[in-house]
């Protein structure tokens, strides 16, 4: 029996299925090597950055309680600060998601009576509550502790409003400015590590004392080099995205300026202990190994979005970005117009899963979350977007947004059902 019998038999995929997806996947073969040679480049990095700071057998060793003198933990920091060009970094299992990462920097940075000002237009839905634009007063929001808040709409085209930042800078006293590297759940194009460092250089031109925190979710090993490089006071991230290679249980980094790492430790932990405690208890091994496998499995992940896009633009559908354009996040989103299309996608998704494949998602009342969302998720990690996952807000335009794949093989597989759902759905 070949590829083709085989997936016809054991998954119900129509041969025009398997055509299209054919079709698309030889036509985006040049996008495939330029993924594949980010990736060489990446892991490469990642290498050098392990060989510089001697990791060893010892670095995966457990410590319990305060968790001092963590050879493992400790180093960890400086090896994701060497790959990401960064005075320091701090990596930890207690990070729960990227947006308490995230939470973690703003609050270290920001104190009563500051300013904070999104430049990049709303952040993403579960940073809302953080802020203070949503939720009930007296939740703990930087709101409540006497933040002020500035959201700048992006323009038509998607890009930053440098007039208004300009304006903006000029006549308050910004404390901080965030930058949201990814299109997370808006309709704009992810942007690159170089525009970012070009949109920080600008901030700081008008307002030089300024700190610019990146959320990086999404966009690590996608291009060979991180906003840091560009001038990025902080960046932050999830380990069960991107740099976590599938590997990763939980946990979340920051990296950038020494002294606003520092800040965030203090806040994780306690102001005057920061970096020094916190044990390990024996996620060091994962982190690393992660790690590791972080360009790699970026890669599949880059290769499966571009794929995902190719398919659904012959199915006729607006995607964002398109299969043959250059590449920021692994994030491919595909605008279905109608509720119904988007459920489908998703359900198709899930169907081609690895875990939880017989589960059919449902819109739901996400914590976090303004909207219903629909989650296709069958991870070995729960919630694990660098492994293949599809989620959309139940609202117009009725966009769906798929990432991940452990592997390109199965990620491919998800695809085709979900193609497949699509096409039988037409008649």
């Amino acid at each position: 029996m070949d590829k083709n019998e085989f997936i016809q038999k054991s998954f119900d995929i129509s041969a025009e299925t398997l055509r299209l997806v054919e079709e698309a996947e030889n036509e985006v073969k040049p996008s495939f090597k330029r993924i594949e040679e980010i990736a060489e480049i990446n892991q490469l990095r990642v290498m050098k950055a392990f060989s510089d700071n001697r990791v060893s057998d010892t670095h995966f060793m457990p410590t319990t309680g305060y968790g001092y003198d963590d050879i493992g933990r400790d180093t960890l920091d400086k090896v994701y600060a060497d790959i990401f060009e960064a005075e320091d970094a701090l990596v930890r299992h207690n990070f729960i998601s990227g947006t308490h990462t995230i939470s973690t920097a703003l609050f270290a940075v920001l104190r009563p009576g500051d300013t904070l000002v999104s430049i990049t237009g709303k952040p993403y839905d579960t940073l809302e509550e953080v802020i203070g634009i949503q939720g009930e007063s007296g939740n703990g929001s930087l709101k409540d502790f006497g933040v002020s808040y500035i959201e700048i709409e992006l323009k038509s085209d998607g890009m930053p409003d440098l007039d208004i930042i300009k304006e903006t800078l000029t006549a308050h006293n910004v404390k901080a400015v965030t930058i949201q590297r990814s299109k997370g759940y808006g309709d704009r194009p992810t942007y690159s590590a170089k525009e970012i460092g070009e949109l920080i250089k600008y901030v700081k031109d008008i307002s030089p004392a300024t700190v610019c925190i990146v959320d990086n979710c999404y966009g690590e090993f996608v291009e060979t080099e991180e906003p840091t490089v560009f001038g990025a006071d902080l960046i932050a991230g999830s380990l069960i995205k991107n740099p976590g290679g599938g590997l990763a249980p939980t946990g979340g980094y920051i990296a950038g300026k020494a002294k606003y790492v520092e800040l965030c430790a203090y806040r994780l932990t306690s102001v005057g202990i920061g970096k020094e405690a916190g044990a390990s208890l024996g996620f060091n091994r994962q982190l690393y190994q992660g790690l590791f496998f972080a360009p790699h499995v970026v890669s599949q992940a880059l290769k499966a979005a571009v794929l995902c896009s190719a398919v659904f633009e012959k199915l006729g559908y607006e995607v964002n970005p398109k299969s043959c354009e250059i590449r920021h996040d692994i994030i491919q989103a595909i605008k279905f117009g109608n509720e119904a299309d988007l459920i489908e996608f998703c359900r198709g998704i899930q169907k081609g899963a690895p875990v939880d494949s017989f589960v059919t998602p449902e819109p739901w009342d996400m914590p976090g979350y303004s909207d219903q969302v629909i989650m296709a998720a069958g991870a070995f990690v729960q919630g694990a977007s660098i492994e293949l996952s599809a989620d959309g807000p139940i609202k117009p335009p009725y966009i769906a947004y798929m990432q991940g794949g452990l592997t390109y093989e199965s990620a491919k597989l998800g695809i085709m059902v979900a193609a497949d759902k699509m096409i039988k759905k037409r008649g």
